[in-house]
């Protein structure tokens, strides 16, 4: 499987530049997570034209945090200061002891159609153990990741798991230390309402809300340390401008949206230059409309990752996700 990345690389220099480069990869994202069958019919993923994409992609509730997870995963892998502060942090009152920080991913496409785990082979070993928070020996993962991702469709595997891990399968990435094999069942919620806690899990993490403390801190209810990722008007901001540019696209049936839908003037330019290429396929238009956005704010770069594919009736995960990861450095001014 081949993993997309984009990543910040530079302040924003102008805002319409600025949100045609987030564009590109979301356009892209939404084009790779349509049915293989309806592809087909359209004339297979490289011929399939701007103009169809209202016609063939149905919004998912889960599109914007399959996204945040990837983000999250990148970013630790990158060892990104922003998060890694952050979730060091949380992992301590975890009792997780280490230096050398990474994450396996074990991430859910939310229309429930497949499952997908980033193996992480040279990461696990026979004695990778998850700690729960239980006073008895750790489980070891390796031993379980099969049994945990067949609990997510099949409720009665469930039974067979430890009682420390049962609620585990909810996970959607493994935080741990590489130098002393031991990992944490962590969950991810872009909106931290819908956090859930489970037996196994023991982190979660969302973004900070504003005006509310972002403070590492336990909920009792839930057991889980509660890590907010920090919300500061840059990135994430952006991404979400690029993704309401692209759905009132969509909604406008790929027509330049009314402008109650997009009255600022930046994001109506971005939806004019769209529908200028309504009659193209999708991956002309990224690449055409690469040329005149703002290339040194993304960097992508493709590298190939383990998975297991698990089969729900005939669909398969596709080879390629897009996932836009912030920079460090600099603010976004949008």
């Amino acid at each position: 499987m081949k993993l997309l990345i984009g990543t910040q690389q530079s302040p924003v220099a102008s805002e319409v530049l600025a949100r045609m480069a987030i564009v590109r990869p979301i356009l892209m994202g939404l084009l790779t997570g349509i049915k293989q069958d309806v592809l087909d019919e359209l004339g297979g993923m490289g011929n399939m034209k701007l103009f169809m994409l209202p016609r063939a992609y149905r919004q998912g509730c889960g599109d914007v945090g399959f996204c945040f997870e990837w983000a999250i995963h990148d970013a630790i892998r990158r060892q990104d200061p922003m998060v890694m502060e952050r979730l060091t942090d949380a992992s301590k009152r975890c009792n997780l002891n280490g230096s050398s920080f990474q994450s396996i991913l074990f991430g859910v496409e939310k229309s429930g159609k497949t499952r997908i785990i980033d193996t992480a082979n040279e990461l696990l070993t026979d004695d990778s153990r998850i700690l729960t928070g239980a006073q008895a020996q750790p489980p070891k993962l390796k031993t379980y990741m099969n049994m945990l991702a067949s609990s997510f469709h099949r409720p009665e595997t469930r039974a067979s798991l430890p009682s420390s891990i049962n609620g585990l399968w909810k996970a959607d990435l493994f935080f741990g230390a590489t130098d002393t094999d031991r990992w944490l069942g962590t969950t991810l919620k872009i909106n931290a309402k819908q956090l859930e806690g489970a037996k196994g899990l023991r982190i979660g993490i969302v973004p900070a809300t504003q005006g509310a403390s972002d403070k590492i801190h336990k909920d009792d209810s839930k057991n889980l340390i509660i890590c907010p990722i920090p919300y500061d008007g840059s990135f994430m901001e952006l991404f979400y401008t690029g993704w309401r540019i692209v759905q009132q696209f969509i909604s406008a049936d790929a027509k330049l949206p009314a402008a109650v839908e997009l009255p600022a003037p930046a994001d109506r330019q971005v939806a004019k230059e769209l529908e200028m290429r309504r009659d193209f396929p999708i991956f002309d238009v990224v690449k055409a409309l690469e040329a005149q956005s703002q290339t040194d704010l993304l960097t992508e770069t493709q590298r190939e990752v383990d998975v297991f594919r698990l089969r729900e009736g005939d669909n398969v995960l596709n080879d390629l996700l897009i996932s836009p990861v912030a920079s460090h450095t600099g603010d976004l001014k949008i």
